[in-house]
């Protein structure tokens, strides 16, 4: 494939190192790969080299880059409306709230559009709280919610920390996850049981009648690609309407395809009372996330004002990229492929990788939504750098990273995993292009045992 490289890679790199503040980043320790072009599932830098891209971006570009379709889409919207004030009825904005609803069950048919994931989790709590009349949110350790003030501390990882003290009201609590369990469990079935009864305990001691809503990735997503033991979401449907408690499933990261369904949750068959979603609604081609509700949640605010809002919401740009994304996913059978992908390609591929090289703990997951879980030692499943490594202490990973890189495959890495997360627009042959390549470079992994 040819791509059309511009001249200035290095004044791109002087501009980016002047003026552009990254975020999570300590700046004069960094140094930004400059990409000239990305189009299909790779993007290529000034020097003309192409990388496979094995993260989707931050795991959004569900379509790719450059779909034909999307392009097409958003120059003809820009034609029509670039932009009005959100309180205006506008065919892009309500073709795409009814195109959504009409994905989520029954009795959900209320779009609140946001610019990303953390502006959606930050509106799902509000809804419920305002809904419920109570302030408590229980939320996972192993999550990762959105970098905004309410988000961050429903965030239990340790980018959580910095931002502290914070939000008041946020308990968390742990989930399951049978490799690494909590809750010394020796298999999944005992996971799910234990998982459960360490909710009711929470809910105990902090009050059922004070918590608002349980918000959870419905699919743990950069935390370790943690696919729920079945039952879980069962029993935690059971939990909250026992107690009057709102469940936000936050599928910013697992939904639209990702995990070879519309949503992650549908795979077993629960009914939230909000979904969050961004990302994968429109590849992110232009920022869009938003909220689904309950008929029951918006029916609160039938005659009482909803107090939030945002200048961009339901911008028409890139409530027409959405249309045109559902539309894609739907025409080209994407959602189907991906889950095919999961079970016929990626999986059985990824279990004899890891026959193949002790460094591989565990694999796990489900459609095009995979995490490789690398170890020290596969009997006492040590991981392979220490939680929440940095510097010389996480030298294994950023090797592992550097071999990816080396040999053309951009890939996703976060503490002691990899995650195989391509658009789902990826052919078979470049599954095996990139798996093969991360098979090659998981013997510099197997030398850190």
């Amino acid at each position: 494939m040819s791509h059309h490289v511009p001249a200035d890679g290095q004044r791109v790199k002087d501009d980016d190192n002047a003026h552009v503040f990254h975020s999570w980043s300590a700046q004069k320790l960094i140094s930004p790969l400059p990409v000239a072009s990305a189009e299909g599932v790779r993007f290529t830098d000034f020097e003309g080299r192409s990388y496979l891209d094995f993260s989707s971006g931050l795991v959004h570009a569900n379509l790719g880059y450059q779909h034909p379709k999307m392009v097409e889409a958003i120059q003809q919207a820009a034609t029509q409306m670039c932009t009005l004030a959100p309180g205006f009825a506008v065919e892009s904005r309500s073709t795409a709230a009814r195109m959504i609803s009409e994905k989520a069950p029954d009795g959900m048919d209320m779009v609140f559009f946001t610019n990303g994931g953390a502006e959606a989790t930050e509106n799902a709590i509000r809804m419920a709280r305002l809904h419920t009349g109570r302030h408590k949110i229980l939320a996972a350790y192993r999550s990762y919610h959105g970098a905004t003030a309410g988000a961050i501390t429903m965030t239990g990882d340790p980018r959580r920390w910095p931002s502290e003290p914070s939000m008041p009201g946020v308990v968390h609590f742990w989930g399951p996850y049978p490799y690494r369990s909590p809750f010394h469990s020796t298999s999944p079935e005992e996971e799910r049981v234990r998982a459960l009864q360490h909710v009711r305990d929470v809910l105990t001691v902090e009050g059922a009648h004070t918590v608002a809503a349980i918000i959870m990735e419905t699919v743990v997503g950069t935390n370790g690609i943690l696919v729920p033991p079945e039952g879980y979401l069962a029993g935690l449907r059971e939990i909250c309407d026992e107690h009057g408690i709102m469940l936000i499933c936050d599928e910013v990261m697992a939904g639209f395809g990702r995990c070879g369904e519309w949503f992650a949750f549908d795979r077993w068959g629960i009914t939230p009372d909000l979904i969050t979603f961004a990302k994968g609604v429109n590849s992110g081609y232009v920022p869009l996330g938003g909220v689904i509700l309950s008929s029951a949640i918006a029916d609160t605010f039938a005659e009482r004002p909803y107090p939030g809002g945002l200048t961009y919401s339901g911008h028409p740009l890139a409530c027409a990229s959405a249309v045109a994304s559902i539309g894609i996913l739907e025409e080209e059978g994407i959602i189907e492929r991906a889950r095919n992908l999961g079970t016929d390609v990626i999986g059985p591929a990824l279990a004899e990788i890891a026959d193949r090289h002790p460094s591989v703990g565990e694999v796990r997951g489900l459609g095009v939504f995979w995490a490789v879980e690398l170890v020290k030692d596969p009997e006492t499943r040590e991981p392979l750098v220490p939680y929440n490594a940095s510097g010389p202490a996480a030298k294994p990973m950023a090797d592992f990273a550097a071999a990816c890189k080396d040999k053309g495959l951009w890939p996703f890495v976060h503490f002691n995993r990899t995650h195989v997360v391509p658009p789902l627009t990826i052919s078979d042959a470049e599954i095996k292009e990139g798996l093969d390549i991360l098979d090659d470079a998981l013997s510099v992994a197997d030398k850190a045992l």
